[in-house]
C-alpha cells in the first residue's frame, strides 16, 4: 500500500483520546491539520484535549462514550462519520484500552470481560461503523494500537495480552479484505510507554526489565506517522523489541525460558 504524509483537512477519529497515547496522537493529528473526533469515557478530559486542539487552530469534536458498551461504540463511530461531513472518516485510530498486572487466578472475571470489550470489541464496532463509508469512497486508513504483549505475551498480563493479540489478528485479516479497495491497515505494537496507563500497583509488580525499558510517548507517535507515510502494515516501538519476534518463532523453547527468567526479577 502507498503511504500518506499529508493529513490536512482529513477527518480523523481517535478512541481513548482523553490521555496517554490517544491524547498524543490526537494532538499530532491536529498539528498536521486534521479535523479530529475524540472518543473516550471521561468527558472533562476530552474537553481538555479538544480545547488544546482548538487553541492551536484545528477542529475538534468531543463524543463521550463508554467503549465497554459495544453498541454505544458503534453509534459513536456513526456519529463521527456524520460530524466530519461528506469526506467522512479518513483515518481511524483504534487506541482505547486498559490493562493490568496480576495473576489470572486473582483477576476478576467481570474485569476480563470489560477489558475484552474496551480493548478489542469496541475497535471492531467503530471500524464496522466507518468501514462502509471508506469502501464507498475508495480510501481510508485504519490503525489498531495494540501492544508488544499481543505478539510476545508475558506473565501477569494474560487477559490484556489476549485482547491485543486479537486486535492485531483482526486488523491483519481485515487488511486482506480491504487493501484492494484503497484502504490501508496499520498495526501498532508499543512497548512500555511512559504514560498514566500504569498504576502504582502495576509498576510495583512489573519486572525491572520492563520498567528500565519505559520510553516517552513522543517517539511512539513519530514512529506511527512515519509508518503511515511509508505505507507499512505494522510498526513496533522501540524497534529493537521486534528482534524478539523471529527468536520466538524459530527457537520457542529457548524464548520461553528467557521470558521466564527476565520477568521473574
Amino acid at each position: 500500500m502507498s503511504g500518506r504524509k499529508d493529513w490536512r483537512d482529513a477527518g480523523a477519529i481517535v478512541t481513548g483520546a482523553s490521555s496517554g497515547i490517544g491524547e498524543a496522537i490526537a494532538l499530532r493529528l491536529a498539528r498536521e491539520g486534521a479535523r479530529v473526533v475524540l472518543i473516550a469515557r471521561r468527558e472533562a478530559e476530552l474537553e481538555r484535549v479538544a480545547n488544546a486542539i482548538r487553541a492551536a487552530g484545528a477542529e475538534a469534536h468531543v463524543l463521550p462514550c463508554d467503549l465497554a458498551d459495544v453498541q454505544a461504540a458503534f453509534a459513536a463511530g456513526e456519529e463521527a462519520e456524520r460530524l466530519l461531513g461528506p469526506a467522512g472518516v479518513e483515518i481511524l485510530f483504534n487506541n482505547a484500552g486498559y490493562g493490568g498486572h496480576k495473576p489470572v487466578v486473582d483477576w476478576p472475571l467481570d474485569d476480563i470481560e470489560q477489558m475484552t470489550a474496551v480493548n478489542y470489541l469496541s475497535a471492531v464496532a467503530v471500524t464496522k461503523a466507518v468501514l462502509p463509508g471508506m469502501l464507498k469512497r475508495g480510501s481510508g486508513t485504519l490503525v489498531f494500537v495494540a501492544s508488544v504483549a499481543g505478539k510476545v505475551p508475558v506473565p501477569l498480563e494474560a487477559p490484556y495480552a489476549a485482547t491485543k493479540s486479537a486486535l492485531l489478528a483482526f486488523g491483519e485479516a481485515l487488511s486482506y479484505e480491504v487493501e484492494d479497495a484503497g484502504i490501508s491497515v496499520l498495526g501498532v505494537c508499543p512497548g512500555v510507554i511512559d504514560t498514566a496507563f500504569f498504576t502504582e500497583e502495576d509498576l510495583a509488580l512489573m519486572p525491572s526489565v520492563a520498567k528500565r525499558g519505559m520510553v516517552p510517548v513522543g517517539g511512539l507517535v513519530d514512529s506511527v506517522f512515519t509508518a503511515l507515510a511509508r505505507g507499512r502494515r505494522e510498526v513496533t516501538y522501540p524497534g529493537s523489541i521486534a528482534t524478539a519476534y523471529p527468536v520466538k518463532a524459530l527457537a520457542p523453547r529457548f524464548f520461553h525460558r528467557a521470558v521466564k527468567k527476565k520477568t521473574s526479577s
